[in-house]
């Protein structure tokens, strides 16, 4: 899919199939800002011939290296930087890339990014100084920033939300506020802690991801701001170093939102050991309180020839009731202490 935007509106087109002229009605000459979402090869060359600005590949915009992100070219610059797709369900991070030149911008981008349509609403709209190439670009910057920052707010209550069901695991409130231990049975508990574990993995992963986001744009912002200053007009330079500092807070929220992942994990693992060591305890004390019982049944089952119990007429149950009050003593010992 290809979009344009000029001073005259927008148009939403696909590359026509056969050859179409590179100059006619699918490129304007007024467009000043082309968007290719998820380009196909021939919609790449398309947009080349018509505006000979070269349109770099998936494989080009996932670089790594500084240098290929920030790359000044002969009429303009190229940028790029990975952006995550906002699915809550699976998050990724997917490259997007800039063009800027003195009359055009170039995007490619590969998933659809709510700040985009925000853009072309906001200039479809008139809601800016112009229609510009680097009105448009510093646009993008600011609902990026913004979408990254509503994430990061999202993130923040989806945190608080763990955080109270973490702390409030072992215990549940009654109709009239009465706070009791909980009723689940170890294994509902069990299933009750994977889920915790896992939202955490799944917002850390998250995070993650928006940490990568935005140290991208933390990169594209100066540099552009630095390297275009003979580009902008008088009232953008103070946006871009607006941004600037929307960036450097956001970068400040989103490691304290990494602290709280890693303190709410650590506060997961521990109560999960603690679910382990009281299995553990019962068990210990199911099976101490099993060896003074086994110890009278050994005793007594020695096949000793002279042993009074055997000629007693109460020797059986008298067997039997200090087998049951070994097993008892135990156990009320053991509730004394606050063991079981």
């Amino acid at each position: 899919m290809i979009k344009l935007h000029g001073p005259q509106g927008a148009v939403e087109t696909e590359a026509p199939s056969t050859g179409a002229d590179a100059s006619g009605a699918v490129y304007p000459p007024h467009a000043v800002w082309i968007d290719l979402e998820d380009p196909s090869a021939e919609e790449a060359q398309r947009v080349e011939a018509a505006t000979e600005i070269r349109v770099p590949s998936r494989k080009a915009l996932s670089e790594v290296e500084n240098s290929s992100r920030l790359r000044r070219l002969k009429h303009g610059f190229s940028l790029s930087t990975p952006m995550i797709t906002f699915d809550k369900l699976d998050s990724q991070l997917k490259p997007l890339g800039f063009v800027l030149t003195k009359d055009r911008l170039v995007t490619v981008r590969f998933h659809d990014l709510r700040a985009f349509a925000e853009v072309r609403k906001r200039i479809d709209d008139g809601d800016g100084p112009g229609t510009t190439s680097t009105e448009i670009f510093l646009l993008l910057m600011e609902e990026l920033v913004d979408s990254l920052a509503d994430a990061l707010e999202e993130m923040g209550a989806d945190l608080d939300s763990l955080s109270t069901r973490i702390f409030d695991f072992d215990v549940r409130s009654t109709a009239a506020g009465e706070i009791r231990p909980p009723s689940q049975t170890p294994r509902r508990r069990d299933l009750a802690l994977r889920r915790i574990l896992r939202g955490i993995g799944r917002r850390g992963k998250a995070l993650g991801k928006i940490r990568s986001s935005l140290l991208g744009l933390e990169r594209i912002v100066p540099f552009v701001a630095n390297e275009c200053e003979q580009m902008l007009g008088e009232e953008q330079v103070p946006r871009f170093e607006a941004v600037r500092r929307d960036i450097a807070s956001l970068d400040e929220f989103e490691i304290r939102l990494s602290e709280n992942v890693q303190f709410l994990l650590d506060a997961t693992l521990g109560l999960i050991s603690i679910e382990q060591n009281n299995t553990f305890r019962v068990l210990t004390v199911a099976s101490v309180v099993g060896i003074p019982p086994t110890l009278i049944a050994s005793m007594y089952g020695m096949n000793f020839k002279h042993m009074p119990e055997l000629e007693w007429a109460y020797g059986y149950p008298y067997g039997l009731a200090l087998i049951l009050i070994s097993a008892i003593i135990p156990i009320v010992f053991f509730r004394i202490r606050g063991w079981l």
